[in-house]
């Protein structure tokens, strides 16, 4: 069920574009043009040398007075210049200091110009608004959703903030029937040259609350480059100089106040705007939620490091504490009362400074900081302070030479788990020297089993806990039921983690710790915004490499910025130019032969583990497009080379039940010789396809994912690779206790007499060692089934029953790795497993 504010309701088609002819691709002549000229600057990169080298060996292919599509790469820039869409240009205004200066010894940095440079953010936003490929992706009204009784949180739209701020602007009569915009904005300063460690960029993105989260997050032009802030710098000497840590805040604040500036009239008084859908609205817009790191977040609101920019708990006392919420109004009320060093020391506010949203109407910095999954939760409490912390405890508990004997075994631990759809490898364990924010999201989803037995169970509690908290707030969708689990959650991580503070670890400091306080927030910030997964960092920083790093590395590095605009505005044309094209279905079908495409698509997507699937598909496991090569055919080699030679038999049975619908034993307790014969030829394929909706992990807009089950006797040249799945066990059960997870020995296909294919697996089945899920690492623990002569026990199975990818990871104990074991012989190595809830989203979602 869906609640809605009303809103300007089309009641009419929308009108009907500008008359274009339907072979119209201005300014290019056709469409392998255009096409071309993508692929030379946005997917290739190309430079222009390697362009105009190109162009002269394509020329010289072509009979005397025929040209190439382009005469060099000034053509093709110049093809790209000339289109009109997304044309918004960059403008610049420089910024100096303009307080006291000292007689003599003037540091430099009061001397200097600081040049920044912007889009109109009114222009940008209605390129994003209008945008055709969000016409079926964007909310145009506040809406309340229900799933039964549960209330949901998900898209930005869904939250109460959104409306809380309609129903103020609905006190005004005018603003009847207009629809609330949110601008929401995030910044975040980049380093583009690790050598030389001097070429910092600080990008300012733009986004709109309308757009839904999941185009958001799958960088569909949804978050907007709108400006490049100064990076104020000086020498040692004048570093930690008051004066130039205040101008530094100033300007910061100073830039985003004129860089909005163009947004304050449409604040107040509602504009026309046309659509996604195509229809005309009257948009008014507000300040909203501003995605930002810690460091970044205590300066936008005026806060000192260490201080919460949420709430007015004493710096001290972040452990416990739930102060209550600052505002720009109890914020000004001490202003008045109180002085600057007071007001420092005590209430943790930089009083000299004026944040930037004063001003303009309805913003408050307070409220519009959102939460930030990334560097709160994942780099800053994940790997900041819970691994470090592990580290510390092994070397307080064992001494320097034992914690490294141990962490080295933590190591191995890591480095032998079995691999699986999208999982990096870490093959020499954590030990690397720069942590990045991949680094941490892929070390927590084999964490957990690693240090299992080498420290106090009260600390796997601990982080267990935390890691429950993490993929709750992650989840896409979250319902009332979800925000008791994760205050439960974090309920357990509170009253667990206390066991670094009586080892030892954090004394004497506690845990009045900013990144870790946050997450007392983030229920109240949940409803407020909407899932945190639209509003995250992550798609601020996966945004640098199209809009900072990719562009720096284009430039010939001298004064690269104008170069970095000039790219990002023509990869801006680029785009609405194929989405407005494609909204004309212009773009439909291939420019390429069919076939032939088909079959490099096929062996390309065979060949990747696993990734987002765009379109309106359903859930499902198929089998490979390509059988495996100089593979047995007949059944009887084929088990032959399995070294199963029950294979046959095993067909049978699968038969049996598959012909008689009403069978009401096991397949593995018939007799065989009530069932089918056996196929003559099986077709045997390396690997089978299940897809299906995952929203929550790395997928298409309408939320579905896909991921590659391998079964092959030598994977990329090396060992054999037999991967573990999920099946559907009892679909009347909750989670694991619905599932059971198989290893996928063979997969293979084979008509019967009836006509039908059926795709089918060779597996053998695990059971769970227990009833419940292990107490301290809330994970389920599965053993191989064997039989009485101590046989791995299997039978086929069809692929319709197959979930998607299961993760086991072996339970070691207090047991060393042998350092020979490798991650091809983890899944045969060990006596019982961990069912990594961890491994993805999906899997925390389905395996509790």
């Amino acid at each position: 069920m869906r609640r809605s504010r009303r809103t300007a309701a089309p009641r009419c088609p929308p009108p009907a574009p500008d008359a274009r002819q339907p072979n119209d691709f201005s300014p290019y002549p056709s469409r392998p043009h255009f096409e071309l000229a993508d692929f030379l600057f946005k997917k290739e990169q190309m430079s222009a040398g390697n362009i105009n080298e190109l162009m002269q060996l394509w020329a010289a292919t072509l009979p005397p007075g025929q040209d190439p599509p382009f005469a060099n790469a000034k053509d093709v820039y110049e093809s790209i210049d000339n289109i009109p869409l997304g044309d918004i240009p960059w403008q610049e205004f420089k910024v100096t200091y303009t307080g006291e200066r000292p007689n003599d010894n003037v540091p430099p940095w009061m001397l200097r110009e600081y040049a920044v440079w912007y889009r109109c953010p009114r222009r940008v936003l209605h390129t994003q608004v209008g945008n055709t490929d969000f016409a079926n992706d964007m909310d145009f009204a506040p809406k309340q959703v229900f799933h039964g009784d549960q209330r949901a949180y998900q898209d930005f739209m869904s939250g109460d903030w959104c409306w809380q701020q309609a129903d103020i602007l609905s006190e005004d009569p005018v603003n009847t029937d207009a629809t609330f915009c949110p601008v929401i904005l995030g910044s975040d300063k980049t380093t583009v040259s690790v050598a030389t460690g001097q070429n910092e960029y600080y990008p300012l993105y733009l986004s709109n609350g309308l757009v839904r989260n999941a185009a958001r997050r799958a960088q569909r032009n949804a978050v907007s480059l709108v400006a490049f802030l100064a990076v104020p710098k000086t020498d040692r000497e004048f570093a930690k100089d008051p004066r130039f840590r205040k101008f530094r805040r100033q300007l910061f604040h100073a830039s985003l106040r004129t860089i909005l500036e163009p947004l304050r009239a449409g604040m107040t008084v509602a504009e026309i705007v046309r659509c996604a859908d195509g229809h005309f609205r009257r948009l008014i817009y507000g300040l909203g939620p501003y995605i930002a790191d810690y460091p970044e977040q205590v300066l936008l609101a005026c806060v000192v490091q260490g201080w919460c920019a949420k709430c007015t708990s004493h710096r001290t006392e972040l452990d416990n504490a739930n102060g209550p919420r600052r505002c720009h109004q109890h914020t000004q009320a001490l202003l008045q009362a109180l002085d600057l060093k007071v007001l420092w020391e005590e209430y943790g506010i930089v009083g000299d400074l004026v944040p930037f949203t004063t001003g303009f109407p309805r913003a408050d910095i307070h409220d519009m900081l959102s939460p930030d999954l990334l560097h709160q939760i994942i780099k800053g409490t994940f790997k900041d302070h819970l691994v470090t912390w592990v580290g510390h405890y092994l070397e307080l508990k064992h001494g320097q030479a034992g914690a490294a004997t141990i962490l080295a075994d933590i190591d191995r631990r890591i480095a032998v788990v079995p691999s699986f759809p999208g999982l990096r490898r870490f093959p020499e364990g954590r030990g690397f020297k720069q942590w990045t924010g991949d680094d941490s999201k892929a070390l927590m989803k084999v964490y957990l089993p690693a240090i299992a037995g080498h420290v106090p169970a009260q600390m796997v509690r601990a982080l267990s806990a935390f890691m429950d908290f993490c993929y709750l707030v992650r989840r896409d969708i979250i319902t009332t039921d979800t925000l008791v689990q994760i205050e439960d959650a974090l309920e357990r991580f509170h009253r667990d983690r206390v066991i670094f503070e009586e080892i030892g670890v954090r004394l004497p400091e506690g845990f009045s710790l900013p990144r870790q306080h946050s997450m007392t927030h983030y229920p109240f910030l949940i409803q407020q915004f909407g899932a945190p997964n639209g509003l995250c960092s992550s798609i601020t920083e996966s945004k640098h490499i199209k809009a900072v790093k990719e562009p720096y590395r284009r430039s010939n590095r001298y004064e690269a910025l104008g170069q970095m605009l000039i790219t990002n505005q023509r990869l801006e044309k680029l785009a609405a130019a194929r989405a407005d094209f494609t909204s004309r279905g212009m773009l439909n079908g291939s420019v390429h032969d069919p076939v032939e495409l088909i079959d490099a698509q096929a062996a390309a997507r065979e060949d990747d583990d696993d990734g987002p699937v765009d379109g309106d598909v359903l859930g499902e496991v198929t089998l490979a497009k390509r059988q495996v090569r100089g593979f047995p055919k007949t059944t009887e080699g084929i088990a032959d080379a399995i070294e199963t030679p029950q294979l046959g038999d095993l067909i049978r049975r699968f038969l049996y039940v598959q012909v008689n619908a009403d069978v009401d034993i096991g397949g593995d307790e018939l007799d065989v010789n009530i069932c089918p014969p056996c196929p003559r030829r099986l077709s045997v394929f390396p690997s089978a396809l299940a897809v299906f909706y995952a929203p929550s992990d790395l997928s298409g807009v309408k939320g579905m994912k896909r991921e590659r089950l391998r079964s092959c006797l030598s994977w990329r040249g090396g060992p054999a690779r037999h991967d573990c799945a999920f099946v559907v066990d009892n679909d009347t059960l909750p989670g694991f206790r619905g599932l059971a997870v198989v290893r996928i020995h063979l997969l293979f296909s084979f008509r019967h007499d009836n006509g039908i294919v059926y795709p089918c697996a060779l597996v053998s089945w695990f059971v769970r060692s227990q009833d419940t899920p292990c107490e301290d690492t809330g994970m389920w623990i599965v053993e191989p089934h064997m039989d009485d002569q101590g046989l791995l026990v299997k039978s086929v199975v069809h692929l319709d029953c197959m979930l998607r990818a299961a993760h086991l990871i072996g339970v070691s104990g207090t047991n060393f790795i042998p350092r020979t074991l490798t991650y091809t012989d983890s899944l045969d190595a060990f006596n019982a497993f961990y069912v990594n809830k961890y491994a993805d989203h999906h899997a925390h979602e389905i395996a509790f």
